[in-house]
């Protein structure tokens, strides 16, 4: 009998934890909300395929410069199968069993490589991270983990060549 106490009192402390991790989640999710606030929405034209789309694993997003600060609010905090697709007016983010994710050109700062996003540590550029500013102003870290890190290169210098252009004014768009 005193067994049976013991597994039905561990049982009784496990879910208890489960409760108090799931309440902390939403009450974390509540905090972000204002500084989150709407996503953009898909444009019905998302302009030319700049690059062609990237299988992988999308990994979360972080309110930056913090790596570890997982974003909690709607479904941008749980990992999800991706596809990344680069356009002329965004990039392009289509996860499985979650919303699609649209990252309009302007709100894009950086697209870079990092070892680590979300909790997630990979070999030395293993997770491709776009930062990009949402509505409300707040800048957050998207990352990435692409099937073929080869590709990682074409994300980055696409980048470089964006930001170039728009600091210099010599933007043909």
């Amino acid at each position: 009998m005193e067994r049976t106490l013991w597994v039905v009192g561990l049982l009784a402390l496990f879910l208890v934890c489960l409760w108090l991790m799931y309440r902390g989640w939403q009450n974390r999710a509540a905090r972000q909300a204002a500084r989150i606030g709407e996503l953009p929405a898909v444009p019905a034209e998302l302009g030319a395929q700049v690059l062609e789309p990237t299988t992988g694993l999308y990994l979360g997003s972080t309110v930056a410069p913090s790596w570890q600060d997982r974003i909690t609010v709607g479904d941008l905090g749980f990992r999800a199968i991706a596809e990344l697709t680069r356009f002329e007016r965004g990039i392009l983010l289509e996860r499985d069993g979650a919303m699609v994710l649209w990252i309009p050109q302007e709100s894009i700062t950086a697209v870079r490589t990092e070892r680590g996003h979300a909790g997630k540590v990979m070999t030395q550029d293993g997770v491709l991270v776009i930062r990009w500013k949402l509505p409300t102003g707040t800048e957050i870290d998207t990352g990435f983990r692409g099937d073929d890190k080869s590709v990682y290169p074409a994300w980055t210098q696409h980048s470089t060549a964006d930001q170039t252009r728009t600091m210099t004014g010599d933007d043909e768009g």
